[in-house]
């Protein structure tokens, strides 16, 4: 991406990318959150949970609600394009649920978090001022578009930018706000499109992350409770370009610079954790199973 991305209140406005490709630091962005409101989200998810199922313990929980078969969530994709400008084909979207997948399902290197993508509908819409600016016509463009409840996941390709790739929702946004639900990434971050170092799809992996619960791996440095899940590291500041190996909080672990949620480039990244996986499914159950 030129900018890897998370929430609408969850912008990933990680950074942008220089003339080759690597991208540096932005000085905002708005998908990090401040410690406050991370241990509000977190206090939310487990009031949430414990009103729900009578525990707080995503491994309790995972236990008492594990299926035989993987939660699979349906997919409205939207192309937002300027004439043929942006127009990513229907080919394009099916590589990119196929991408999905591949990386939910574990088959990029990490664990299979049990979530799978189908997508049941694609469309495309002409309009030349959302396509440009999705970001200030995003409320618009949602509410024309936008299908489906609180578990359907809506997918909005544009042209987002080169300082941000995608931005996204968190689930507890929902119920607040239900017609801004959904993932918005840039067409160019598409497998097999025009970002170098950012074209095999991950940019959408990295942004449904964030509408399925999960926050930054970076997020708050290497101050608790950081993303809130036990196994990925504390990590300082994010991951650029392809490092091999960083140790930059104190404390047992090395920067988990190949995760999802980091801001490496799509060739460094290949998995979910264990934690994240309980996280994306304790999230469904409590903000998208209903």
């Amino acid at each position: 991406m030129a900018a890897r991305v998370a929430a609408h209140g969850d912008d990933c406005f990680s950074g942008a990318l220089s003339d080759g490709g690597a991208r540096v630091t932005h000085p905002a962005d708005r998908a990090d959150l401040d410690r406050g409101q991370v241990v509000a989200m977190l206090a939310d998810l487990r009031r949430t949970l414990l009103d729900r199922f009578g525990t707080s313990d995503e491994r309790d929980l995972d236990t008492a609600l594990r299926r035989a078969r993987s939660v699979v969530v349906p997919v409205r994709f939207h192309v937002v394009h300027s004439g043929s400008l942006g127009r990513v084909s229907e080919a394009s979207a099916r590589r990119q649920i196929s991408t999905l997948n591949a990386a939910y399902g574990g088959r990029t290197g990490g664990v299979d978090t049990r979530l799978r993508f189908r997508l049941v509908s694609y469309d495309s819409f002409d309009q030349p001022a959302w396509f440009d600016n999705p970001h200030r016509y995003e409320a618009p463009m949602k509410r024309r578009l936008r299908k489906g409840g609180r578990g359907t996941l809506n997918i909005f390709t544009a042209a987002v930018g080169t300082d941000v790739l995608g931005y996204s929702t968190f689930p507890q946004q929902f119920r607040k706000n239900p017609r801004m639900d959904g993932v918005v990434i840039d067409y160019r971050s598409v497998p097999r499109g025009q970002y170098k170092s950012f074209n095999r799809g991950y940019t959408a992996v990295h942004e449904i992350g964030h509408w399925l619960g999960l926050l930054h791996t970076f997020e708050g440095g290497c101050v608790p409770p950081g993303d809130g899940v036990a196994d990925t590291p504390y990590e300082a500041a994010p991951a650029e370009g392809c490092p091999h190996f960083r140790d930059t909080c104190p404390g047992r672990g090395a920067d988990p610079v190949h995760n999802f949620m980091d801001y490496a480039h799509d060739a460094c990244m290949r998995e979910f954790t264990a934690g994240q996986g309980r996280r994306i499914r304790a999230s469904w159950a409590a903000y998208r199973s209903r």
